[in-house]
């Protein structure tokens, strides 16, 4: 079927191309953006205009031929006449000019009977011809599976899924905008790493043929960024792509964009406090002033002041365990199994209690809030607590069960360092394949001296959260299986 349509497009294109119209004309026209001529029709109205787009409908209703053509802008009636193109030029449009054309369309603006905005055409031009048929108007196309695989035919017939994206262009404007306000200096560093750090995460590894070794393709964008806090700069940040070589679920993806600051001599309040001024921003520019979402079925307010929630407090009420006390991995093993929650035989300690949290206190957040205080074992690049040395300077955004960000008081002890990294690489050793690596670069420029620092960084999971969307539906082009 779709064969046999597509030789009826390449026949008519056949067709075109003998009659003298150039199929793929490197050179068009386009006065104006089809929404500024709805808006301005009437100062346009005795002009003589160009209008250029897509044909998303077709009527042919003897002499006359009736289309729209759409721009990114919106849509627009084009009517072409034969008694006013011709004879040869109305048959040579009505007969090979199909629903997802592009054309050039020039004439005058006037209103139809029916009070349609219309420019009537004293002549067209063909700017490219489709070879395959767009999905209907009518019947759209309602396979998610399809519409993430043909991005392209989603965007095309869907005005919500392109006004995603242009919403999302704002959420990262923001950001930047709102750092750049900040005093923050924007950096850009390498994708490539010898050592993957800054996260736990499994990375991707590639082979780089020039230098004749392995890399990983970074896991986040942090510790070259501290490397950089060594070396004199005080508020960076960085907007880049980042990749986990992990599963895909509606809040995580293999390769997406995050953004991770770094403010010299911050603390962990002031960081809490740009981080809450800055996600106000951001829902007021994304979603409006109402500053109200909807996620699961819940609706979130971020209009409010965020309380501060106490991760040992939430932990201890949820599960009975006291991690200000000794806890072993068998304990927290127990606990899970009556909880019925899974986990790997090699998961240690920290590995555990996240796990646990995350069946249990995470699940009970729902409006706007900081999670602060976690366990050393869960955090192996944050400060120490000086009142306790059990917990780590650390707070979480979270809502609606989600974290949605991470900042830390940065550790820049690069004994501690070292050791948390040798117990990182105990773990790893024994199976965990998500612990991270001795980074041995990275504590010797620590070596040198970092100041004390606060760091914060979050990824698009928050644009797709604002959206009420899986990461892969707020992502043009996500990774998909081969069909």
């Amino acid at each position: 079927m779709l064969d046999n349509i597509r030789e009826a497009k390449i026949e008519k294109l056949q067709r075109l191309i003998a009659a003298g119209e150039e199929a793929y004309p490197q050179e068009s026209k386009k006065d104006f953006a089809n929404h500024h001529v709805v808006e301005h029709f009437d100062e346009l109205l005795e002009k003589q205009l160009t209008l250029a787009g897509r044909i998303k409908s077709m009527r042919v209703m003897g002499a006359l031929a009736f289309v729209h053509i759409e721009d990114e802008s919106g849509k627009i009636q084009i009517l072409v006449k034969r008694d006013i193109v011709g004879d040869e030029r109305f048959d040579l449009f009505a007969n090979n000019i199909d629903m997802g054309d592009f054309i050039q369309a020039t004439g005058q603006l006037f209103i139809t009977k029916t009070g349609e905005k219309t420019l009537q055409a004293d002549a067209w031009k063909l700017l490219s011809k489709s070879l395959l048929p767009i999905p209907s108007e009518f019947y759209g196309l309602k396979d998610t599976e399809v519409l993430l695989r043909k991005r392209y035919l989603d965007l095309m017939m869907n005005a919500e899924t392109r006004e995603i994206f242009k919403k999302k262009n704002i959420f990262w404007k923001t950001i930047r905008a709102f750092l750049d306000n900040e005093g923050f200096f924007e950096v850009d560093t390498a994708v490539l790493e010898a050592i993957p750090g800054g996260a736990d995460a499994r990375p991707f590894v590639t082979h780089h043929n020039a230098l004749d070794r392995d890399f990983f393709l970074r896991i986040s964008l942090e510790l070259p960024l501290k490397k950089m806090l060594v070396g004199g700069f005080e508020k960076i940040y960085e907007i880049g792509k980042v990749f986990r070589n992990e599963g895909i679920d509606a809040e995580h993806l293999q390769d997406y964009i995050a953004m991770e600051f770094y403010w010299a001599y911050g603390d962990l309040a002031q960081g809490m406090d740009a981080v809450e001024r800055m996600y106000k921003q951001i829902v007021k520019n994304v979603v409006g002033e109402g500053m109200k979402t909807e996620y699961d079925g819940e609706a979130i307010d971020w209009s409010g002041e965020w309380p501060r929630i106490d991760y040992f407090e939430e932990f201890k009420k949820e599960t009975g365990i006291d991690l200000s006390g000794e806890v072993s991995v068998e304990e927290l093993k127990q606990k899970a199994d009556q909880l019925g929650i899974k986990y790997d035989a090699a998961d240690g300690k920290g590995r555990m209690i996240d796990t646990i949290y995350k069946k249990t206190v995470r699940q009970r957040l729902i409006q706007p809030c900081f999670l602060t205080g976690h366990p050393l074992e869960v955090s192996p690049l944050a400060k120490k607590d000086p009142a306790d040395p059990k917990r780590v300077l650390r707070f979480q955004p979270i809502a609606c069960r989600s974290e949605l960000g991470n900042g830390f008081s940065e550790l820049n002890d690069p004994l501690d360092q070292r050791q948390r990294f040798e117990e990182q690489m105990k773990l790893r050793e024994a199976g965990d394949e998500e612990a991270q690596m001795i980074d041995e670069e990275y504590v010797e420029a620590m070596e040198y001296g970092m100041p004390p620092a606060v760091g914060f960084g979050l990824s698009e999971r928050l644009f797709s959260f604002l959206m009420n969307k899986s990461i892969r539906e707020t992502v043009v082009f996500p990774p998909m299986r081969s069909e």
